[in-house]
């Protein structure tokens, strides 16, 4: 992929609104010679920050183009910290094919790759890493507790707690450089060092650990909360799976064994997104490729957040072969139950339609428990690896024995700092970008 880091010479464009046909058309531009395209398309740069109405031309003809709204917003205070400029064009495919490649024309304009914009804002400190995150978890969002998640983190709610911790951590590591290189100085505390190990450091780690005990609810709330339908052959997990998601998502047949692999279905429940799994019905077989699909079953149930046990109704629920997560039993069938029959669990019949709205309220229970409602902290596992690591220098830190050489404390210290750093991306974030940035949109 090409380098999307900004030089000199380099401005790049591109339509920042959906393609095909609309009432308008955005194209965004940015980089040194924004508003030499603007001079070069409108015949001139308008009042900065100003609507204006004018007639867009081609730079080689003059033919006109399209009559649209510009706006001029010289650097740096603008979202890529360069001079940007903005045309509002009538939403007609052609219309936007002749101005782009009027803009190709200028020279230093050049046609943006995906997420460039965004890494320009970051590379020019605009926005942290954790804020271009939430940008990409703002575009992927299904549902409602999703976009307010990726909201707080645009917002930079982890990059300013991250940064405040950093402060700290720099503080307390500025006293200990201070007592190691100049601990023979008159007016340098020689109990400096001692200082680190004291309530600041120590709540500084707490405070760190706290973050980190969330049960991973920002990474599951971007994941979704996973459900497995398990059970025997037979016992109605893809019935339900189409009776839930509202479609035929899985195959029924009467034949045991016909699900051979987990069948996902996304869905939104009271806004939290919820996967539901549909698996290979659970039995002995000597059928390698069933076989298979049983072994999936059961690495499905080690990793889900939730187990649907489903058991139809006048059968008693093996509770040894549904393990791993918490398991709801759910009686199936309950339209042909014999009359007097007592349910061992939730009772449903996924083709009356009986007890599926009690079920949905248990799994959006559940899964409000587990994930709440975009208030964590810590939305990726690249956050809580980072963090995990400088509150183990923390701690290491912290519980030192008496007497323990007083330049590896230090050096736990800056090894903290630097972790802190890397969630923010201060430091060591460079073979990551392409990564991020490439799963944004054209223009975004």
């Amino acid at each position: 992929m090409a380098s999307l880091l900004p030089t000199r010479d380099d401005t790049i464009f591109a339509p920042a609104s959906g393609l095909g046909r609309a009432a308008v058309a955005l194209v965004r531009i940015s980089g040194p010679a924004a508003g030499t395209a603007l001079d070069a398309l409108a015949g001139g740069r308008p009042e900065p920050r100003r609507l204006s109405l004018r007639h867009l031309r081609d730079p080689a003809t003059q033919a006109v183009l399209d009559q649209a709204v510009i706006v001029w917003l010289p650097g740096p205070g603008t979202a890529t910290g360069e001079d940007m400029a903005e045309l509002h064009l009538h939403g007609g495919v052609a219309v936007r094919t002749a101005v782009l490649q009027a803009l190709s024309r200028v020279p230093g304009c050049r046609p943006a790759e995906a997420g460039a914009f965004s890494r320009r804002a970051f590379l020019n400190g605009r926005i942290d890493l954790t804020e271009a995150e939430g940008i990409a978890d703002l575009i992927e969002a299904e549902t409602e507790a999703q976009r307010v998640q990726a909201l707080r983190q645009l917002d930079g709610a982890l990059g300013r707690q991250v940064a405040a911790w950093r402060e700290t951590g720099i503080e307390l590591l500025a006293q200990a450089e201070a007592a190691l290189d100049f601990s023979d100085e008159g007016d340098v505390d020689d109990e400096g060092l001692d200082a680190i190990l004291t309530e600041k450091a120590r709540k500084l780690h707490g405070a760190i650990r706290a973050a980190l005990a969330d049960g991973h609810r920002g990474e599951r709330l971007r994941e979704g909360f996973c459900v497995v339908l398990a059970g025997a052959p037979n016992a109605g997990k893809s019935t339900l799976l189409n009776a839930l998601s509202g479609r035929d998502a899985a195959i029924v047949s009467e034949i045991p064994g016909t699900t051979r692999d987990a069948i996902e279905v996304r869905c939104d429940l009271g806004g939290l997104p919820v996967v539901l799994v549909d698996t290979a019905g659970l039995r002995e077989t000597e059928d390698r490729i069933e076989a298979e699909g049983v072994n999936r079953t059961r690495r499905r149930m080690q990793s889900a957040d939730l187990i649907l046990h489903l058991v139809p109704m006048g059968d008693r629920p093996d509770r040894q072969a549904v393990t791993g997560a918490p398991t709801l039993v759910v009686q199936t069938k309950a339209d042909l139950a014999a009359g007097g029959a007592e349910p061992q669990g939730l009772a449903i019949s996924a083709v009356t339609g009986a007890g599926l709205d009690a079920l949905l309220d248990a799994i959006q229970a559940a899964a409000e428990a587990s994930l709440g409602h975009g208030d964590a902290l810590i939305t990726r596992e690249r956050h809580r690896e980072a963090l995990t690591r400088a509150a183990q220098h923390l701690e290491r830190l912290i519980t030192a024995p008496s007497g323990f050489p007083p330049e590896l404390l230090a050096e736990d210290l800056r090894l903290a700092v630097r972790a802190l750093g890397e969630v923010g991306g201060h430091v060591g974030v460079e073979e990551m970008l392409d990564r991020l940035f490439a799963g944004f949109c054209i223009g975004k």
